[in-house]
């Protein structure tokens, strides 16, 4: 069994408000869960407007499979939300 964590930071630079933050972590997180059966949650800056930190969490039989789908978790945000700037990700595994 092998354990995968990434660690997403993320800018919301037209974002003001911890209202419409929640939103768009919201659609992140659910859309993450869904499309790749990962846990994801907020896991650092929730009182900031413009900054959040993602954990995101793959059990796999083989490293290769829960890193590559980590890789297309950080892939799928980038791409698919273009209001949101991608600062900096971090993936490790564990055996």
């Amino acid at each position: 069994m092998h354990v995968s964590v990434c660690q997403i930071k993320l800018r919301l630079p037209e974002n003001h408000s911890l209202k419409g933050k929640r939103q768009v972590i919201k659609s992140i997180t659910t859309r993450l869960q869904n499309r790749y059966k990962v846990s994801v949650a907020e896991v650092d800056n929730q009182n900031l407007w413009q900054l959040a930190t993602l954990g995101v969490a793959c059990v796999s039989n083989h490293r290769r499979h829960a890193d590559e789908t980590l890789a297309n978790v950080v892939k799928f945000v980038a791409q698919n939300y273009p209001d949101v700037e991608l600062l900096s990700s971090e993936i490790e595994t564990f055996p």
